[in-house]
């Protein structure tokens, strides 16, 4: 029987080229398009679903259920046997191959399914094939560049711009090009990587590039025989207008504003072009994921890899293992596993977000389904590979890794709008794990969620300020997330290759230096002078996890270097902080008079990274205070070039003098930064005080509500009717303060932004595991002790 619906294809349009058709994987899990069952992608929205047999998933039928979509594409893909290349082929014929391409090595079956035919299932319709609207939309589906591509690219990409020679581009006097004349380059025979001189038209081959790209370079030989500067490479030309275009005199890939104008000179058509090669970017993307790591262990041997449940690897998406560290390690922890993974089949159903891929408790249910369900912690099986037999039976075999889950879509989400972590390239993980809390409690915040697991981290330390001249004191409560300690550096001598060492540290000896007692000129409000001042912070209230960071930095030539300084942790991995609880006001002890706290209130509220950051380098609060100020608070790089132009300046070290408080009325705030504020899950209250609190800055202003969370704004209540409550910063003053160490996060390489991360994750049977990306293995015991000083972020559980 024939479908009845089939005639509403025409009403589908093709995909938009900015649209994510997410036709490689299921938005809420990870089974994909190599399951026998395939992926279901709507053809109206483009949602990825997947259609497996377990009814508490089937997230195809539900994304139905939800949106009253009829039909989607079911898509499975499936690889193509391996073929010989030819011995007498050709050798330039094979030097002109530029890249193995999907088509090449899969094959894919696509067919429609009809869901109002059958809402329980779906009914899947062969026989559609034929029809032309079908293959209209079944050719734009599979032509499109997929939603992980897609994000990939968007990334990766820097941000080009024109330059004098594309703007200023004078073509010499030339007509249409014949198609032989582009057919390959004009010096040899080379048939792909061609470059289009947009002077004069000569067409030459590029220079030979990574992943086996061909080119013999006569389109660079063109350039210095003529000195015409601008090229576009054939291939790349989209019928947006886009393309690779590189300025030789430059050195660099711009932008040409007029790209179709120039084009037309020699008779093409935009329009009338379509992508046939990879660009630049792409074929960055795919060199950085081909590069792997050794998995050995201390006697050289291969270790052991693991499988089963909470033991997935991240596939590793270029430049991502800061972010795999992270996600591996949090995801060990009771609170997460317990939020997450409890509710990843039900809170589908109920979320009011119709494209899971938008949803940031979608996607954080999908990577804990992910990485503790076990159901794709398997052994790699890649029929596109040959198979590695050994030559004799005694031989040890290669061990088989995972193929691991790809976070792409979750990177996407969380990065979304930021500088950095929107990017490919490799960041910090103690920012990225900043960044990710932060994501999570906005996202709280705006669904009214009760349940915060990111609470766990939450601690407050307890500033004590003493004036030695008068005896006054003054406290100060701060929240965090994380705990920075300093790590000196005490140099041992150089090592074979000439490298200083350097001796190890008690980690004791860094909380010392944390909460030890530190002299300050301070400005007394009850002695009305300078004075110097006693400060000592100590911990007012302990986290369910503590998070060190270890701050292994020195400048050398004004930049921040990262130095392997090993750390000494307490016998059995075992910390007490018993020691450092902080007491409050005691009798006897008379606080500093009001005003001293209402000018320290007035200083604006600094950027908590950029401020550690900079600290982290080595310079003075203050300094790295004034800095921020003079900057515009924006970042660590702006204001560390602000203070070596000011290094010299007579009042570096003098006390910020806070600015006079202003009653600013409620209605100098822009109503449309509210209504923005309000759509995170802010009051109007909130919005209007903190927008006053931070010059009617949107990103300091959430920085501020984050940072005060107990602050209802102006128009709360006032404290005689309201009832008073002590605020809370989380975590507890309980005594003992005992914890383990459960996992530690290791860096490799000479800065935090580059190099590689690995995690080192305890487990309940007290055995070590290592995650390195998509593989997961034993972890050698003597390897990990030996990590274990050298680690990066230390995530220690209260026993």
């Amino acid at each position: 029987m024939s479908c009845p619906h089939i005639s509403q294809l025409a009403n589908i349009p093709n995909p938009r080229l900015s649209q994510s058709v997410h036709r490689e994987e299921c938005t809420l899990c990870f089974d994909n398009q190599d399951l026998p069952e395939g992926i279901d992608v709507c053809l109206t929205c483009f949602n990825g679903g997947c259609v497996n047999d377990d009814p508490e998933r089937r997230h195809a039928q539900l994304h139905y259920q939800k949106s009253g979509h009829p039909f989607t594409l079911n898509i499975r893909r499936r690889a193509k046997p391996r073929s010989k290349r030819d011995s007498g082929e050709p050798p330039l014929k094979r030097l002109a191959i530029v890249e193995e391409r999907e088509e090449d090595k899969y094959e894919h079956e696509v067919v429609l399914r009809c869901w109002s035919c059958d809402n329980n299932g779906g009914r899947l319709l062969p026989e559609a094939a034929s029809d032309a609207q079908f293959q209209r939309l079944s050719t734009a589906v599979m032509h499109s560049m997929s939603s992980a591509r897609q994000s990939e690219v968007k990334a990766w990409e820097e941000e080009i711009t024109p330059c004098e020679h594309t703007l200023m581009l004078q073509q010499d006097a030339t007509g249409p090009i014949a198609a032989s004349g582009l057919a390959h380059c004009t010096k040899c025979e080379l048939k792909e990587n061609l470059w289009l001189c947009l002077t004069c038209g000569s067409l030459g081959c590029g220079r030979q590039q990574f992943g086996g790209i061909g080119g013999n370079g006569h389109g660079l030989k063109h350039y210095e025989e003529t000195g015409h500067p601008v090229a576009v490479k054939l291939g790349t030309i989209t019928p947006e207008g886009g393309a690779d275009i590189f300025c030789y005199k430059d050195g660099d890939s711009k932008l040409d504003p007029d790209l179709a104008f120039h084009l037309s000179t020699f008779g093409i058509n935009v329009a009338t072009q379509s992508k046939t090669e990879k660009s630049i970017t792409e074929l960055q993307i795919e060199q950085n994921l081909k590069f792997d790591f050794s998995m050995t262990g201390e006697d050289g041997k291969a270790l052991q890899p693991l499988f089963g449940p909470g033991l997935t690897g991240l596939s590793n998406l270029g430049n991502s293992c800061y972010m795999a560290s992270t996600l591996q390690t949090i995801f060990a922890l009771p609170a997460f596993r317990t939020h997450y993974l409890k509710t990843a089949a039900s809170h589908p159903r109920t979320c009011t977000e119709l494209l899971p891929a938008a949803c940031v408790d979608c996607q954080m249910r999908k990577i804990a389904d992910g990485l503790l369900s076990g159901r794709y912690s398997t052994p790699r099986s890649d029929p596109t590979r040959p198979v590695f037999v050994s030559p004799t039976t005694d031989a040890e075999p290669e061990p088989v890794f995972q193929a691991g889950v790809k976070p792409g879509m979750f990177k996407a989400l969380v990065g979304k709008g930021h500088e950095e972590f929107s990017t490919m390239r490799q960041q910090d993980a103690e920012e990225f794990f900043g960044h990710l809390l932060k994501v999570l409690r906005q996202h709280s915040k705006k669904v009214g969620a009760g349940e915060d697991p990111t609470d766990i981290f939450r601690f407050a330390m307890e500033q004590r300020l003493q004036c030695t001249e008068c005896g006054g004191v003054r406290y100060r409560t701060d929240e965090h997330d994380d705990l920075s300690v300093a790590v000196p550096a005490i140099e041992d001598g150089k090592d074979e290759e000439g490298k200083t060492k350097y001796k190890p540290v008690e980690l004791e000896h860094c909380l010392e230096g944390v909460t030890g007692v530190e002299e300050i000129d301070y400005t007394c409000p009850r002695c009305n002078k300078n004075v110097v001042a006693r400060k000592r912070t100590l911990f007012a209230t302990f986290p369910e996890v503590l998070v060190v960071h270890a701050k292994k930095f020195q400048l050398v030539n004004w930049v921040p270097a990262k130095l392997d300084i090993p750390i000494t942790l307490p016998p059995s991995d075992t910390l007490t902080l018993d020691k450092y609880l902080s007491k409050g006001l005691q009798e006897g002890e008379e606080p500093l008079p009001d005003d001293a706290a209402t000018a320290d209130a007035a200083l604006p509220t600094f950027n908590e990274a950029a401020l550690g950051q900079l600290q982290a380098m080595g310079f003075p609060l203050i300094r790295c205070q004034k800095a921020l100020l003079a900057t515009g608070n924006a970042d660590a790089e702006a204001a560390m070039e602000w203070l070596f132009g000011h290094m010299d300046d007579p009042d570096i070290d003098a006390p910020i003098q806070p600015a006079a408080a202003t009653s600013k009325p409620a209605s100098d705030a822009p109503p449309e930064l509210v209504s923005m504020l309000g759509d995170m899950g802010f009051t109007p209250a909130q919005a209007r005080k903190a927008l006053r609190e931070t010059d009617n800055n949107v990103e300091r202003a959430v920085e501020w509500l984050f940072s005060h969370p107990d602050d209802m704004g102006e128009d709360a209540p006032t404290a005689a009717a309201t009832t008073t409550t002590t605020k809370s910063h989380g975590g507890s003053p309980t005594l003992p303060a005992t914890y383990r160490l459960k996992a530690f996060i290791s860096h490799k390489g000479p800065s935090v932004h580059s190099g590689h991360y690995v995690a080192h994750i305890r487990g309940e049977d007290g055995e070590w595991v290592l995650f390195n990306d998509e593989k997961v293995v034993k972890a050698d015991r003597e390897s990990v002790e030996s990590l274990k000083g050298g680690a990066y972020l230390y995530v220690w559980e209260r026993a």
